[in-house]
């Protein structure tokens, strides 16, 4: 019956008989296989014709949009040993609730009072620094005196000094009258003696001439005397004068080592007390560092360190905490030969993990469950994967992503290109050729402009 053997039965038996072979043997059974067939091929032919969207595809993941919002871990910046849990993994906290104590686990810093302590050092360095601040002002007046009384001093002693040179210019005056005197009675002798000789006088007369004479003699050499000593006297003041430029230089060097012997000391001291100031507020901030606090309002992921007591080190991390309010946006991957093909502002598809979506690739306006994602950023270097990074931020023009989304899920991205034949797109798939190599309309401005 089937008509499938070399030998047909029909050309042996006569089967018009049979009400079967009526309906079979006189009616073309081929005639709707032929039309199924030519259907076909020319709806075939058509959709070969048809456009189909180039794109791009990728994998990512859910991320933020700015980099604070993140997840993240929070770490001890110094050592400790936990203390005290006040939180649990999933549990909702603002910022600035406290999530453990610590404890020290540093012998330097056991002592609780070491705050106190150190700012009493820091007082007491402190007043030590005013004491040698009046060390160093009682100096300064000090040397203040004693440059006065230096001069003081010195004008007495310009004074003497003048005086001596008064002195020795009235013992010069003197001399000379003393010389006179000598002189005339010097004459007055010999003419005596003369006239003692002629007989003109008596011996009394020469005899008074010669006491006058050597009286007046005596008084040349005791006017000379005088002169020396007035002299000398000069001399004496000039002396006194250096010796109290001497003396006062001293003693006013002597102040100013003091003076700068304190200052030394101040300057040190001073030194000391910004170094206490330093390890008191050191000291305070590391007091505060033993309650480890929400950075922003989110979600206790998860606790990388449990237990009360456990020790751990400066860097180490203890939990894991999840922002509640996040700019989403999502960071895919794209190969390096299609690098040139994505332009910061283009529209592209997400597809994301958990979300029921109808795809067709090259239809984007007929699939179903994708969103609507713009590129605001194309990284300059490749990643480890070998790929390139892109980060994407949901399209304003487009319906909202799904609120229930977070942070890591898992993302299929279709970064929509130009729009070619579907033939054209089968013979570029077959040869391995990238998509179409275009610009951005706005580039192409630019580049005319």
């Amino acid at each position: 019956m089937l008509n499938i053997s070399r030998n047909p039965i029909n050309t042996k038996v006569d089967l018009t008989s049979y009400k079967s072979a009526k309906h079979v043997f006189f009616k073309d059974y081929y005639k709707q296989s032929k039309r199924f067939l030519t259907g076909f091929a020319i709806a075939g032919l058509i959709i070969l014709f048809l456009p189909w969207t180039q794109n791009i595809s990728g994998r990512g993941q859910v991320t933020s949009l700015t980099p604070n919002q993140r997840p993240q871990t929070i770490q001890s910046p110094i050592p400790g040993s936990i203390q005290d849990w006040y939180v649990q993994e999933g549990q909702f906290v603002k910022k600035g609730d406290t999530i453990m104590r610590i404890a020290e686990i540093k012998s330097e810093y056991f002592n609780p009072n070491l705050v106190e302590l150190t700012q009493q050092q820091r007082n007491a360095k402190a007043f030590s620094v005013k004491s040698y601040q009046e060390k160093v002002k009682a100096q300064e007046s000090r040397i203040i005196a004693m440059q006065q009384e230096r001069g003081l001093k010195l004008e007495q002693a310009e004074n003497k000094l003048e005086q001596s040179r008064l002195k020795v210019k009235a013992d010069s005056i003197d001399l000379e009258v003393a010389k006179t005197n000598y002189g005339i009675a010097q004459i007055k002798y010999n003419r005596a003696d003369t006239l003692f000789s002629d007989g003109y006088t008596a011996r009394k007369d020469v005899e008074d001439a010669k006491i006058k004479l050597q009286e007046t003699q005596g008084k040349l050499v005791s006017q000379e005397a005088k002169l020396l000593g007035s002299r000398q006297g000069v001399i004496n003041a000039r002396i006194e004068m250096n010796r109290i430029r001497n003396e006062y230089a001293e003693k006013i060097s002597k102040a100013q080592s003091e003076k700068f012997s304190a200052q030394s000391s101040q300057f040190s001291s001073e030194a000391e007390v910004q170094k206490l100031e330093n390890d008191v507020s050191n000291y305070s901030i590391r007091r505060g560092l033993l309650y480890i606090t929400s950075p922003y309002d989110g979600y206790i992921n998860t606790a990388h360190r449990g237990g009360i007591g456990q020790t751990f080190k400066e860097g180490e991390e203890l939990v894991g905490i999840i922002p509640a309010d996040i700019d989403l946006a999502v960071e895919t991957y794209v190969e390096p030969i299609d690098l040139p093909l994505i332009h910061k502002g283009e529209k592209v598809r997400i597809q994301f993990d958990g979300w029921p979506a109808i795809i067709f690739s090259g239809w984007p306006n007929v699939s179903y469950g994708t969103y609507g994602g713009e590129v605001v950023a194309v990284e300059r270097f490749i990643s480890d994967n070998g790929k390139f990074r892109i980060l994407l931020k949901p399209d304003p023009e487009d319906h909202p992503w799904p609120e229930d989304i977070r942070a890591g899920s898992g993302a299929f991205t279709m970064a929509l290109l130009e729009d070619v034949p579907i033939w054209f797109e089968l013979w570029r798939q077959l040869n391995g050729f990238p998509p179409n190599y275009y610009q951005p309309i706005d580039a192409e401005k630019s580049k005319k402009k």
